[in-house]
């Protein structure tokens, strides 16, 4: 857990945003952002939650379902004057919704005719959710606040950065557990298990967390869809695939994915795998602070280009503490049009794949804008892996 402090610190610059977004109460269904302003971490998301952030009150108010909150006393920095919970006959009910129960709570502390923030595309949220709030609250005044507080967990804090640098050491324990355990013979799900056990493993020093995504495995053909995991499916001799992965400490991510083939991979795989390690290097290379976001995406895809490649999907986006289903952060993206100037302690996927109809190479890097440039937080090889066969008994 950080400090008080920091989450104190956290929550100010939440408020700093309401007040320029013109919103005086934020309503957040993001387990990310409860979890940046908290600390509260728990499977519970499966059901409907809120935390209630107020121009006025010095703590976040949390609403959840009534088993969960000893859950969130015992592990945040919220008193139990902040702690709301709502009684089991609301969770899955036809006749009955959590928001309302949210309605009464907000109309009780008297915000029931201010300006309310929404995380109107947040997972979490659903069109009934509005719905009910809509219905229940017609003097307030609604707000888009999808990325609120997603924007103030764009820069990192140290201890933030550590974390990172943590989940880094433990996606390459995990993606070196691929390669070891990768055969011909040896099922999907096999190679799956393996990443999953050094992923929660973790390092010596410290045990892993479970993953937003799970491992994407996809094989020969299948690598043109970059989000397909695995099978009971053995691989064989001639095989190439893509992994893509993570390693997570205390819920902060650092991905990485990889190419690699059994045997001898395909020619055009290689000539693939060669541009794009030449592209992330020529697109590391400019990355400094001041630069824009846009600017990242120009100088790969002019390094691609001049092979007579291109890559339609945005170049990366940045990256920290989640939860599934999804381990961005859902603010900057590198691509044409989006200005965001990168700034120190900014954390980025590099994430430079390469689809087609019928194979795909991908070799990213979780990345870290640092006060002069930029600093892969893998030390993982880039290069086409082909591993020597040796056959498993089936």
């Amino acid at each position: 857990m950080f400090s008080v402090k920091e989450y104190e610190e956290r929550l100010k610059k939440t408020k700093m945003k309401m007040v320029e977004s013109g919103i005086d109460v934020l309503l957040i269904s993001n387990p990310s952002n409860m979890y940046y302003l908290t600390n509260y971490n728990a499977w519970s998301f499966y059901v409907h939650q809120l935390m209630i952030v107020t121009l006025e009150d010095s703590q976040p108010i949390w609403i959840g379902r009534h088993m969960d909150a000893t859950s969130v006393a015992k592990t945040t920095w919220l008193d139990e004057n902040h702690i709301i919970s709502y009684p089991d006959y609301y969770v899955q009910s036809t006749e009955r919704h959590p928001m309302d129960f949210v309605v009464k709570i907000i109309d009780e502390i008297g915000h029931s005719k201010r300006k309310i923030g929404l995380e109107m595309d947040a997972h979490y949220f659903t069109a009934l959710c509005f719905q009910r709030l809509l219905n229940g609250l017609p003097n307030a005044e609604f707000k888009d606040a999808t990325v609120l507080v997603n924007r103030v967990r764009l820069i990192k804090s140290d201890q933030e950065i550590s974390y990172m640098r943590k989940a880094a050491s433990i996606v390459e324990r995990a993606m070196q557990a691929a390669y070891d355990s990768l055969g011909a013979g040896v099922r999907e799900c096999d190679v799956a298990a393996a990443i999953y056990q050094a992923q929660i493993s973790g390092l010596d020093e410290c045990g892993g967390d479970y993953p937003s995504i799970v491992p994407m495995l996809p094989t020969n053909d299948n690598t043109s869809c970059p989000h397909l995991t695995f099978s009971e499916r053995r691989y064989k001799k001639g095989d190439f695939l893509t992994i893509e992965i993570a390693g997570v400490y205390k819920r902060y991510h650092a991905p990485l994915a990889r190419t690699l083939a059994l045997g001898e991979a395909p020619h055009h795989v290689k000539e693939l795998s060669k541009v794009v390690q030449e592209g992330i290097e020529k697109t590391l290379e400019v990355i400094v602070p001041g630069i824009t976001a846009e600017e990242v995406e120009r100088t790969w895809s002019e390094a691609i280009a001049k092979y007579g490649y291109q890559k339609s999907s945005r170049l990366g986006y940045s990256i920290g503490a989640s939860f599934p289903p999804d381990w961005g952060e859902h603010t900057v993206s590198f691509r044409t049009g989006d200005k965001s100037i990168l700034k120190p302690n900014m954390t980025f996927h590099l994430m430079p794949g390469i689809w087609y109809e019928s194979y795909g190479v991908e070799i990213t890097e979780s990345i870290l804008i640092t006060k002069k440039g930029v600093e892969a937080l893998t030390q993982f090889s880039r290069d086409l892996y082909e591993k020597p066969i040796i056959e498993t008994a089936l």
